[in-house]
């Protein structure tokens, strides 16, 4: 017999059509929208990021949109933090959590906990962050290889988040990161009954909606608005936003705006690709959906939960 999850988790890449189908399912199941997304966490990208309009965000509930600035260094910590907020206040709503994003790491810090990483002190991060600025992404990651040999295997020069992560967390704990991994956090949705989907459209469709997103973003504004946030000095983890190199570029002289678009185009197909790549490493037990529509998306998720159910007082604990 069909019920109503405790919380329902809608997963798929960038341009995917998860936030509509989730808006849609929200307004159908009386639920309210978490995002699982780490660049629509940050304020000032509105239009880069595909942030839920204001009068989308009017319908029914969202958190942890937009609450975090472009200078933070958000981090999988802090989103844990947020998330448990956001499940609280989904308890005093009474309404379903509909998780939605295309972050797999949150959405591992959902189901399947976090690693247990003691804070790291400011001080030591911002020292950090200043010597990978002083000496450059290689300099860096050789640094980062006679410290921690793993990680610096695991990650390229490239991956600039990542490589910072391993560098502070060896610098303040003396401990390397991967064998803080060996030991995970109680998962933040444990013990609940969970309905999962990962929205993944034919390859063709999927490259098509992210180029003609790209155009709408540039006919909105989208150059001058990533050179705002340049000029905010982001940090590394907001610098990764799609479109943001290109266009700044683009708005300073240094390349046209056609070729910013080309560029800009092919890195969203290329993170899309690694996402589902991720989906299919990490979640290949959710329920897979190639539709494109909302409401196909809406049918298809209604043959496995009924939108009329109450939620299951069990993983709220007593005053529900």
């Amino acid at each position: 017999m069909k019920s109503m999850p405790d919380a329902i988790l809608i997963a798929g890449p960038t341009a995917s059509g998860k936030s509509a189908a989730a808006l849609a399912l929200a307004e159908q199941a009386g639920g309210i929208i978490v995002n699982a997304d780490s660049m629509q966490v940050y304020a000032e990208p509105r239009i880069l990021t595909a942030r839920p309009s204001d009068e989308d965000m009017a319908r029914v509930p969202h958190l942890l949109y937009g609450h975090a600035s472009v200078r933070d260094a958000y981090s999988a910590g802090r989103y844990q933090a947020d998330a448990a907020q956001a499940l609280t206040r989904a308890r005093e709503m009474k309404r379903v959590p509909i998780f939605t994003g295309g972050t797999g790491l949150y959405f591992g810090v959902l189901t399947e906990g976090l690693t247990l990483v003691p804070p790291i002190p400011p001080e030591i991060r911002a020292g950090v962050e200043a010597r990978w600025k002083e000496i450059g992404a290689e300099a860096f990651h050789a640094e980062l290889a006679e410290r921690d040999p793993i990680s610096a295997l695991r990650y390229p020069p490239s991956d600039t988040q990542r490589t910072l992560r391993a560098y502070e967390v060896f610098e303040g704990t003396g401990v390397a990161l991967p064998e803080w991994q060996k030991s995970m956090g109680k998962p933040l949705l444990a013990g609940m009954k969970l309905a999962r989907f990962v929205i993944a459209p034919p390859r063709d469709e999927l490259y098509a909606g992210i180029d003609a997103r790209f155009d709408r973003m540039v006919e909105q504004g989208a150059m001058e608005e990533a050179d705002r946030i340049a000029a905010l000095s982001p940090a590394p983890s907001a610098a990764k936003i799609l479109g943001l190199r290109e266009l700044v570029a683009a708005h300073r002289g240094e390349m046209s705006l056609q070729a910013a678009k080309e560029a800009a185009r092919t890195a969203s197909r290329q993170y899309a690709k690694r996402q589902i790549t991720w989906f299919r490493n990490r979640m290949a037990d959710w329920t897979w959906m190639e539709a494109t529509d909302k409401m196909e998306v809406i049918t298809a998720i209604g043959k496995t939960i009924s939108f009329t159910s109450t939620i299951s007082p069990s993983p709220w604990g007593s005053g529900r």
